[in-house]
């Protein structure tokens, strides 16, 4: 990828345009929803390409399915200093570094390793490689429709998209002072891609201080969420990074930050972030 396809900032400034006239959603409002928790040590893994065995990244799955036709996301562990060669991908999908440092660009740019709490994409078609450095990087995939494959770069295309790396310190964090999702301070959001509007999906970063304790409020018909950084308390379960939380309609998430936390979001709704009062 060209240094001028990393930015510092994704839909920020539009998106924010966007929640100005976002309606407050109260803790009444929301239904309690079938919620399914998947805790990181539970996550079963399996080989990502089982044609390379050991040598490919090992891969678990949160929701969906990798293999069907489904919308799926999964969290992805390299082997220890992970080079893949070049190859494409028949899906786009979009990541999130969890653990470690992870390299995805193309085969002949220069190194830019990203620590967790950065986010790219990959479009579907155009070669690149993934790279991972020490012995344990851990990521968050993310696909709208499956399967998921790695095909050889000959059969590489152009599907009209554009690669997003974008570095954790470039996420560019808005407060209860910027937006009405967030109540109060103490909580910070940041817009990573797709559209607000009821109805269309979207994905946000939001961070937590230590010792946080409210809810996430949600009115969407789906809501899923990933601890990439810190620890969570959700109803007596301790959530490490790589958890999973899981709804099905409207609900309230009741949580607690033992550690200054980061959460990556999935839904089709706006959300509200409640403290306890």
């Amino acid at each position: 990828m060209n240094p001028k396809n990393t930015i510092s900032i994704v839909l920020l400034l539009a998106a924010s345009s966007l929640v100005a006239g976002c309606t407050t959603i109260s803790s009444d409002m929301a239904g309690n929803g079938n919620i399914n928790v998947i805790q990181a040590d539970d996550v079963e893994y399996t080989h990502l390409n089982p044609k390379r065995g050991d040598l490919a990244p090992k891969a678990g799955t949160l929701w969906g399915d990798r293999n069907g036709t489904e919308p799926t996301g999964f969290l992805l562990k390299p082997p220890s200093n992970f080079e893949s060669p070049p190859h494409i991908h028949n899906v786009s999908y979009r990541g999130v570094v969890i653990q470690g440092v992870i390299h995805n660009d193309d085969p002949d740019a220069a190194e830019m390793w990203m620590p967790p709490g950065s986010f790219w994409t990959q479009p579907k078609g155009e070669v690149h490689i993934t790279a991972a450095e020490g012995q344990t990087s851990l990521a968050y995939i993310e696909i709208e429709k499956g399967p998921y494959l790695v095909l050889p770069e000959e059969q590489h295309f152009d599907s009209g998209e554009r690669p997003v790396n974008v570095d954790e310190q470039n996420i560019v964090w808005l407060s209860a002072s910027d937006i009405n999702w967030v109540d109060e301070d103490g909580a910070q959001m940041a817009f990573l891609w797709g559209d607000t509007q009821e109805g269309e999906l979207n994905g946000t970063f939001i961070k937590l201080s230590a010792g946080f304790e409210g809810a996430i409020t949600s009115r969407g018909s789906t809501f899923r969420a990933v601890l990439v950084k810190g620890a969570l308390d959700y109803k007596g379960k301790d959530l490490l990074p790589g958890s999973g939380i899981e709804a099905s309609g409207p609900a309230v998430l009741e949580i607690e930050a033992d550690a200054e936390s980061l959460i990556y979001v999935r839904t089709d709704a706006k959300y509200k972030i409640i403290p306890a009062k």
